[in-house]
């Protein structure tokens, strides 16, 4: 039996960020990980290695803010918040993938 492919579609893994960080507030790395786990069922999985180098630049982009903190477990983290520029890039993200994913309805209707 085949693995189970987990991959995030390029470009999206900022959106999910985004989404998350507008639902629920400020959230250290590992808590945007593991809402977005919950949330996808296990169907989505961001690994490290691609999470932290997408909040460095939507940082940079002013997309989100970091600030350090204390999490549950009593460990400084960073903790990353949308800005309101994050939230227009949210808005415009969420119109380009509804866009996009209707475009893939039709073809997988049609072609």
């Amino acid at each position: 039996m085949a693995k189970p492919k987990n991959d995030i579609l390029q470009g999206t893994l900022a959106l999910l960020v985004l989404k998350t960080l507008a639902s629920r507030g400020p959230l250290h790395g590992y808590a945007i990980t593991a809402h977005i786990q919950h949330v996808s069922a296990d169907l989505l999985r961001v690994e490290e290695g691609s999470l932290y180098p997408a909040l460095h630049r939507m940082e940079q982009q002013r997309l989100v803010r970091a600030e350090w903190g204390i999490t549950e477990k009593n460990r400084q983290a960073r903790f990353y918040a949308i800005t309101p520029a994050g939230r227009q890039a949210l808005t415009d993200e969420e119109a380009s993938w509804a866009r996009l994913t209707s475009g893939v309805r039709r073809v997988l209707r049609y072609a």
